[in-house]
Formats: C-alpha cells, structure tokens, sequence
C-alpha cells in the first residue's frame, strides 16, 4: 500500500450521474453545499428525466448532478467532468462524451454485470474499450452496493433501502477524493432525515464508511484539493438555488416595500419550488394560495394587488400561455405584479425538465392588443434573488406587470451566494396616493413616470371602479371614444419605455475596441463570458454585451450595437431576441442558437464566435 499524493486544483468538474432512483440529486447537492461551505465558488447543473421512474438501468432513466467548483469566481458548471461517478453502465454510456481524457471514472462494479451492460445497450463485456476509454481515463473499481449492505448489516432495514443507500458510500468516497471533512455533510443529513432517525442513521454510518474505505486502501493515485476562494468579499455565504433565490428576493422586496407578500399559483414542473419556498414562510407573513389552475393563480394575485399586497404568481411556458389574458388585465388595469416564468422545454409539455429561452416572445408579445409590459431576464441562481426583488420594485413604482424570465437552468441549479443585509438593498416607493395630496384624483398619474397612483379600496375619497374595458383618461369612466383610446394606448406604452431611464445601462465586457461583439441575455452569460474570456486570452479581440433588461432595453442599446462591424447573438431558442433587436435597432446580426434542453456548452460557443470573426 501506498500513500497517494494530493494535487492542488485551481478548479475541478465533477459529474455525479446513476439510475433516477440512485439519490445522484441529493448527493450531488450535498456535496456541493459542502464545498460552498468550505469558500469554494460553486456552479451546478442538475440534468433529470422527467419520467417519474424509466425502467431501471436503461438510458432514459438517467440522472446526473453536475457541479463546477473552484478557487476563483466560477461562472459555469463546466463542459467536461475531470471526475465522473457513474452507478451503472447506462449511466456510463450516456455521459462517456463528457468526461475528460485523463480524468478520473468511478463506478460500482455490482451494478456492470452482463445483464446491466445489456440494458444499455452495450454489445461487449468490456464497455470501456466499447466507448473508447480504456486508455484514456483511469477507472476505480468499487463495489459499492456491497459495500453498502455490508456496511448496513444489522440495520432494521429492508434489502432495497439499504441498496439505495450505496449513493451516500459514493458520495464518502468522494469526499475523501477531494479531501473534504464529511462532518458538514453529516450535518447535511441531520436536518434532512431528522425525524427519520434510523435512515440518518444508516446514511450517517455509509456515508463515514465510504470515506474511510478510500483513506484506508488509498484506491486513488491522487487525491485533490481545491482551496476556498480568494475573491470572495467579507460576509455571509451559502449555497443557493435559483427557485429559491427568487422566492427570496421577492420576500425581501415585501419587506422593504412595508407591504404583504401574497402568491397566487399552481404547481408546474420547473417552477414548484418557489411556491413551496414561500407556503414555508408564513413566519415573514407570505400568504399562499396554491389554486386550482393557472388562470385562478394569477387572477388571486391580480386582486390581492388591487387590495394592496405585492402580488407575484410563479409558472413555466405552459402556464404563462394560460395566464395571457390575465396579464393583459394587469395592463390595463395598471396594477403592479410579479410574474416568474421558469423556462422550461417547449412547446406544449415539451420537454418538462429541460432548459431553453423559448417563451421570450411570448412574454413580449403574447397578449391581445397593445399591451406592454416590462420583460426582465436572471443570469445565475444567485442573482435570481436581485432581479426578482428588481421586478418588484419596478412593478410597485411603476404601477406595471413585470415578467421575470429565469429557466431550468439556473432555476434548478445552485450557485453561491452573499448573503445580503436589508438595509442595504435599494428603497422601494409603492406609488400610492396619499390622503391630502392636492390635486389629485384616483386617474392622476405621476408627471415624470407616467404610473397611475395605487388607490387601495376604501381609501376615502378615492372610490374607483377598475377592470378590462378602456377607461377615459381624465375621468376614469368606461371609453369608447377613438381618440382617448389612442392617447391610453400610448400612454401605457410610454409609462414602460420611461423605465429605460431607471435601469442600468448596457455595459461591455472583454475587449470594447474590437469588431466582434458577442450577445447575450438571461442564463447564458456565464457559458459566453468564458468562451469571450478564454478567446481574448489567446490574443483574439472579441467584446460582449449581456441583456438582462429586455423591455424595455437599456436606453443605451442601439449607440452599443451601432458602434460594432460585427454582432453575434447567442441564445438557447431558434433566434428569438435577435429577431426582437432587430425591430428594434435594425441591422445585421449573426446568430448561434441551440434547441437541445440543454445549456450551451464554452467549445461550441469559442468557435461559433471564431466563425463569426473570421467570417468575409
């Protein structure tokens, strides 16, 4: 036996991937919470069927837990794994692409005997020469399932629950790769399986088993360490996902807003989480309504904004086709609200738990008439939290619904987080009226903004009837007339461009004095920030611009794109914002679109921009 050396990384890419029943979720997040803890940066990418249970070892039941993590800011999770842990050979077979040459393969040898490399579709005995890995990799054996239930012998627990608990061997195994202390995982586990003291238990003794396993037979060459991050400012971290971060920011905006946060929703795979987060909250005084379908959703919220509250209803592209008509209601009646919509796989129920940009001009656009409303895209799972207490602040100020476009993605995902303190987060000013003010009527808009003042019911003097029909400017009494019909048309529509002026403007990253400018919006930047990163690092000249406002544009948007030979957008749909940029600063641009489920991945992204640059 020989003692293994430890080698430092800068970062490292690891893939956890198995059967949907493997726990690959739950051992991936806790090893990633683990090393955020420990002042790792962290990206992630959760990658799951949306079967509830495809037939056991075969390729459409395989789930995998992908996590980036780092010394230094991190901004994706990773192309290709450095080290892979695949339970069985389906999960082998799926994710062979995406493993490193020279990179680390773990898998349980009880799990690859004839019948399972069957299952999957292999014709040999030997998978590994099959996919080609067999000298390009180093492979560690173990069997875990056996290792498992031997670890678990005596245990009050039925065979197939202590199989299902080999994930925690791997997951031990792996801490003990990387040189991470297993006690915050036990801590983990602990508030997870509380209550449930002979599973804690049970994965509380595997998870320590698996990591003594590798100290003791030291089954690795090398062992890795990753040191916690040098960049990180002063203040409090953790470990977030997207959902829940959206949850949050718009608890916050409640908070600081002085008003009641109320949710009207209905449960719809990606976007679940966030009403679960908030129903968990009544401690912050959120109110929930989970309704029964996605028009009461909406329409619950829609009058809990009428009556005052900071109202927000949560869905995915289904859901916001369902909720168009109730959107159009909030236009006209100029009632602030919050509308998250987690992209997922399109159309119709598409691909449930997949990633794309697809329904961008459905929130632009997909409403009966003239009926704008503010279009605001996330970039990460942390900064999901700024932009949905942004959609708020803008929704309460502005008097406007406001879309909030984040994905699976990044809603799934996790990454880290600065914990935040209130004060510090930018006032919010609902727009309501205020007894006493001179001159004013429950029709007067603010002269600068243009938004109607917020006229909770039974303010006196205030009495109001609002809804659908047009209204007369002046009066507020239901219009027919043409003329004032087009004077509210263009007043709504210059109530939302005047946001323009209270949003940041459009700045470029890279190299500003190059030719080439790479596009971006909403979960994209961080695969396109390290493609332009790594193409101006090898002495190309490439500038970026990253879109998170979408409507309106920052009001510096056309002297940006007008000031570059060449634009190229990239974005996960068949070309959608740049068909919006082009009605509004017209022009040339080149496209990159993926339609996959999945997220870009940084070599296709370098070399599609190579193409553009060295394009005649």
């Amino acid at each position: 036996m020989t003692q293994n050396n430890k080698t430092d990384l800068e970062n490292v890419v690891i893939r956890f991937s198995g059967d949907s029943g493997d726990g690959m979720q739950l051992t991936g997040t806790l090893f990633s919470n683990l090393s955020a803890i420990l002042g790792n940066e962290i990206s992630t990418f959760p990658d799951f069927p949306s079967e509830i249970r495809a037939p056991q070892g075969t390729l459409g039941g395989v789930s995998g837990f992908q996590v980036n993590l780092g010394a230094s800011k991190i901004f994706t999770p990773g192309d290709d794994a450095d080290v892979m842990i695949a339970m069985n050979p389906a999960a082998l077979k799926v994710n062979a692409k995406g493993i490193k040459r020279n990179g680390v393969l773990i898998i349980d040898t009880d799990s690859f005997e004839k019948s399972d490399l069957e299952k999957a579709g292999f014709v040999s005995e030997n998978p590994f020469e099959e996919l080609k890995l067999s000298d390009t990799i180093q492979i560690i054996p173990a069997a875990l399932t056996t290792l498992t239930v031997d670890s678990l012998e005596g245990f009050d627990m039925d065979n197939k629950s202590i199989a299902r608990s080999k994930n925690m061997f791997a997951l031990g195994l792996v801490c003990w790769l990387f040189n991470r202390p297993i006690d915050q995982a036990i801590h983990f586990l602990t508030n997870k399986f509380g209550k449930k003291p002979t599973i804690l238990h049970a994965n509380i003794k595997v998870l320590t088993d698996g990591f003594n396993y590798g100290h003791n037979l030291h089954i690795a060459v090398n062992t890795f360490i990753v040191n916690k991050s040098n960049d990180l400012a002063k203040g409090h971290y953790t470990s977030i996902s997207g959902n829940k971060a959206t949850a949050w920011g718009l608890i916050a905006a409640a908070q600081k807003a002085g008003l009641q946060l109320f949710l009207g929703s209905y449960p719809i795979t990606p976007a679940t989480d966030i009403m679960q987060e908030l129903a968990a909250r009544k401690d912050m005084g959120v109110k929930v309504v989970q309704a029964e379908d996605e028009i009461a959703g909406i329409t619950t919220a829609l009058g809990a904004s009428f009556a005052g509250s900071l109202a927000a209803t949560s869905t995915s592209g289904p859901g916001l086709a369902l909720k168009s008509e109730a959107i159009g209601l909030a236009v006209m009646a100029e009632l602030p609200l919050v509308i998250v919509d987690v992209m997922r796989g399109g159309p119709s129920t598409g691909l449930p738990t997949k990633t794309e940009q697809t329904d961008l001009l459905q929130a632009l656009y997909g409403r009966n008439g003239e009926s704008p409303a503010v279009v605001i895209a996330a970039n990460t799972p942390d900064d999901c939290f700024h932009y949905a207490y942004m959609s708020a602040k803008i929704a309460l100020e502005h008097m406007t619904p406001v879309i909030l476009l984040t994905d699976t993605f990044i809603a799934n995902g996790s990454s880290l987080w600065k914990l935040p303190k209130l004060a510090e987060l930018p006032d919010i000013q609902p727009n309501f009226v205020k007894p006493g003010m001179e001159g004013i009527k429950v029709t007067s808009r603010n002269p600068e903004t243009l938004a109607r003042y917020w006229a909770v019911p039974g303010m006196e003097g205030f009495n109001q009837r609002n809804g659908g029909l047009e209204k007369d400017f002046t009066t507020g009494a239901i219009s027919t007339d043409p003329v004032n019909h087009q004077k509210m048309v263009d007043t709504r529509q210059a109530k939302i461009d005047y946001i323009s002026h209270v949003i940041p403007d459009l700045s470029i990253e890279g190299n500003e004095n190059a030719e080439t400018l790479v596009v971006s919006w909403g979960s994209t930047k961080g695969h396109v920030l390290t493609a332009v990163n790594n193409l101006n690092k090898a002495c190309n000249d490439i500038a970026m611009a990253h879109f998170n406002y979408i409507h309106p544009l920052p009001k510096n948007t056309e002297q940006v794109l007008r000031k570059y030979k060449k634009v190229l957008v990239c974005e996960l749909n068949s070309g959608q914002f740049a068909t919006y940029l082009r009605s509004k600063v017209p022009g040339k641009y080149e496209q990159f679109n993926k339609v996959q489920g999945q997220p870009f991945n940084v070599a296709e992204l370098e070399e599609a921009i190579l193409n553009t640059v060295n394009s005649k």
